[in-house]
């Protein structure tokens, strides 16, 4: 603390900006990439890593606690929703102020370490406690740890140019991992089944935990990846910076530096959270915050209800990856597009057209089923389920309404999403780019907090024995979505926060 600072700096190529208009105007946008500085790339290639790790075990989570540890639905949900949640969301808040302390390559380096040993505990044990205690507890914290970093080192790594486009790029990457993960996920369980093994060495590990194995693979091949990330480099628009990476308590045991290096982060959050509340803008950008979380809803269900879901109304070894996958891949292709389109609009007028689009395609899902009968016997229904999905026999109707949800849903998620996060980067201050970034995950809060409720929707509405309804269970997701749209729009005078650099354009 209070020590110089030794810095360098390494000149950029510049060029004058010049108006470009039509087809070379908007590929332009793109091009502003070029030159890009390696620890951007590779800033893109650890969310890849981070993300397809994440995805698997966030897709068989729900599974695992029921099939593996013994939970019912009510208790699997309420230990995602309201346990998973909230320790998830203190400890990224946390992490914000750990990273602006420890510099971003070590807290890459602390998180990956922390998910590894928690991955390889989950993998290896079914006794529930231990499971719980040495495995999905402590993964909390390594995720924690790597969210608001990737967004600080977002813009930490791009020029003022660069940093609209490499927000949708990065949204983009984290799709791409999705994607992967999402056909791991139905090529283990349609390799060894949904309820088989993989014999390991003489061990059996079951099907939802080899995923874990998958899982725990990805992390091994991040310490190198974060290993080629200079130490303390900035990327401004005019070069490339090296400024000394922040140390605290730089003598002393190791773990008590850690110890001391962690409680000063912690009173840095509540010394953050403490000038916010004297603000205005504080309370506004939080009821923003609060609003998005029944989006949220809507994207954390498809890891922890669609999964039972599909599999009970489709039936084991149901395609869910792959189905979940139509959302990743127009995401993919949407995301730099409406990105590079939109940048002359604020960050909150795309997020309520966005959210508008997501809210209204769940409506889709509460639909009668018999309504789409005819489609998932026609043309429709046999390029979905035989063509894209290889599913064999008569395809269900449900196969044709997924398709159609998630489809507008992506559109709708291509807008509103990676300018959440945008909007959270635009109004921090320089210095506080991890802490303010965190704050934008307070959505993910109140998102798994509702489907922490998915247990018990699931156990009334879509039970793994006994009549299903459905329909009304997504009629409640459906309404629940439409509060973001609706209170974005109606109090958009007096929650609204006006973006650094970016006037909206009417």
């Amino acid at each position: 603390m209070g020590e110089a600072v030794k810095e360098t700096f390494v000149p950029e190529d510049s060029v004058a900006p010049v108006a470009l208009t039509g087809v070379r105007g908007f590929l332009a946008k793109f091009t502003v990439l070029k030159g890009a500085q390696r620890e951007l790339w590779l800033t893109f290639l650890i969310k890849l890593f981070i993300i397809s790790a994440y995805s698997i075990t966030n897709k068989t989570l729900i599974l695992w606690l029921s099939s593996d540890l013994g939970f019912n639905d009510q208790t699997a949900g309420a230990l995602i929703g309201w346990v998973w949640a909230p320790a998830m969301t203190v400890f990224t808040l946390l992490s914000g102020s750990l990273t602006d302390a420890l510099g971003l390559r070590r807290t890459f380096f602390l998180g990956v370490s922390i998910c590894l040993v928690a991955r390889a505990v989950m993998v290896f044990t079914t006794i529930p406690w231990l499971a719980l205690a040495g495995g999905l507890f402590p993964l909390v914290i390594g995720e924690a740890l790597g969210t608001p970093v990737l967004i600080a080192a977002t813009r930490r790594y791009s020029t003022t140019l660069q940093r609209s486009i490499s927000f949708s790029i990065i949204y983009m990457v984290m799709n791409v991992g999705y994607l992967i993960a999402g056909s791991i996920f139905d090529y283990v369980r349609h390799s060894l089944g949904e309820y088989g093994y993989l014999n390991l060495l003489g061990l059996h590990i079951t099907t939802y935990r080899t995923l874990f194995l998958v899982s725990l693979g990805f992390e091994v091949v991040l310490f190198p990846t974060i290993y080629f990330l200079r130490r303390g480099a900035e990327v401004t628009d005019e070069g490339v910076r090296f400024n000394a990476e922040p140390v605290r308590h730089a003598t002393g045991a190791f773990w008590k530096r850690i110890w001391l290096t962690v409680r000063d982060s912690a009173l840095d959050t509540v010394r953050l959270f403490k000038r916010l509340l004297g603000q205005s803008g504080f309370y506004r950008l939080l009821a923003f915050l609060l609003l998005i979380g029944f989006l949220k809803l809507i994207f954390l269900q498809m890891d922890y209800v669609f999964p039972k879901f599909g599999i009970r109304e489709l039936g084991n070894g149901a395609p869910i990856g792959h189905l979940s996958n139509i959302n990743y891949i127009l995401i993919i292709i949407l995301v730099p597009i409406i990105g590079a389109l939109t940048q002359r609009y604020s960050a909150y007028r795309m997020v309520v057209v966005g959210g508008a689009i997501c809210a209204a395609s769940v409506f889709v899902m509460a639909l009668p089923t018999p309504w789409f009968q005819q489609s998932a016997q026609g043309f429709i229904g046999q390029w979905i389920g035989h063509g894209y999905l290889g599913v064999q026999g008569s395809i269900h109707p449900y196969y044709v309404m997924i398709a159609i949800y998630i489809s507008i849903f992506s559109i709708g998620e291509a807008f509103y999403s990676p300018r959440v996060y945008e909007y959270a980067a635009a109004i921090a201050p320089k210095g506080q780019e991890a802490s303010y970034g965190a704050l934008s995950y307070i959505p993910f809060l109140i998102g798994k907090l509702l489907v922490g409720t998915g247990g018990w929707l699931l156990a009334a509405f879509c039970p793994a024995h006994g009549s299903r309804h459905s329909g009304t269970m997504w009629l409640i997701f459906a309404l629940a979505a439409s509060v973001a749209p609706i209170g974005l729009v109606a109090l958009r005078r007096y929650i609204r926060v006006p973006e650094a650099g970016r006037q909206d354009i009417e």
